[in-house]
């Protein structure tokens, strides 16, 4: 079983989520999770297996943004927008933010462009306005330094700073709720497989999940684990804190 989940990166919490036998089968789950979802205003970020047509479509139904991260599986489009950046490559930008922490160098630079001309060689891509290309450099000692460049389309227009902004916002999914939900909650060691009992597990740990970010206290999230495991008085607060927005409808 695959979960298929939606992600607030501005409040941190899960909004929806929906089952596919593998993952695979992301491509078909993705438009049910988008229809069941209000995302009127927002910007909508998917990595490259969601780079669909009909994903896009979805989305502007929905009267929000897409950032499709785009690489071989649309090999056209993919080309098209790396050669729209040839020159912008081959230029040393002057923005790159460098981060040295733990033996590494990193570096990353963003960078967009109108996709007026690409918009209109692939009409089918619903009001594409943006590319974008985000460069990321890492070394490390002992090894050999890695050059990425990754491509986008966007729906919306957006700067450089914003499109920087959105690109960071997306890996949210994995540090802030894959490897939580492994690490504090243990998701990869369940063995509950039977009928839906692993569907319903996942949901009751996302939910569980989404309750303890909503309590305040400044501490760890297995801390308030803890703290809900040993005080009644605790679990309370986490639960009525987690309930509060249901009740405010």
């Amino acid at each position: 079983m695959h979960m298929v989940n939606a992600f607030a990166c501005s409040n941190n919490m899960v909004i929806g989520q929906v089952r596919t036998d593998a993952k695979s089968n992301e491509i078909m789950a993705i438009p049910e999770l988008i229809k069941i979802l209000d995302l009127k205003g927002a910007l909508v970020s998917i990595d490259a297996m969601g780079c669909q047509k009909s994903i896009a479509n979805s989305i502007i139904e929905q009267k929000a943004d897409y950032v499709l991260a785009v690489k071989g599986n649309q090999p056209s489009l993919h080309e098209a927008i790396k050669s729209s950046f040839s020159e912008c490559r081959q230029s040393v930008s002057q923005e790159l933010l460098l981060n040295k922490q733990h033996g590494r160098l990193e570096a990353r630079s963003y960078h967009v462009l109108n996709a007026k001309e690409v918009a209109a060689n692939f009409p089918e891509w619903p009001k594409l306005k943006t590319l974008g290309m985000a460069m990321s450099y890492r070394q490390e000692k002992g090894k050999e330094p890695s050059l990425e460049y990754r491509y986008y389309i966007i729906s919306a227009k957006l700067d450089e700073e914003s499109f920087g902004e959105a690109v960071r916002s997306h890996w949210a999914v994995e540090n802030n709720l894959h490897w939580v939900l492994d690490a504090s909650l243990k998701e990869d060691n369940c063995q509950i497989y039977k009928d839906n009992g692993a569907e319903n597990w996942a949901i009751l740990r996302q939910a569980s999940l989404n309750m303890l970010r909503a309590e305040p206290t400044k501490t760890s999230i297995p801390t308030k684990q803890k703290r809900a495991w040993m005080k009644t008085s605790f679990l309370e607060r986490v639960l009525r804190a987690g309930l509060a927005p249901m009740s405010k409808k």
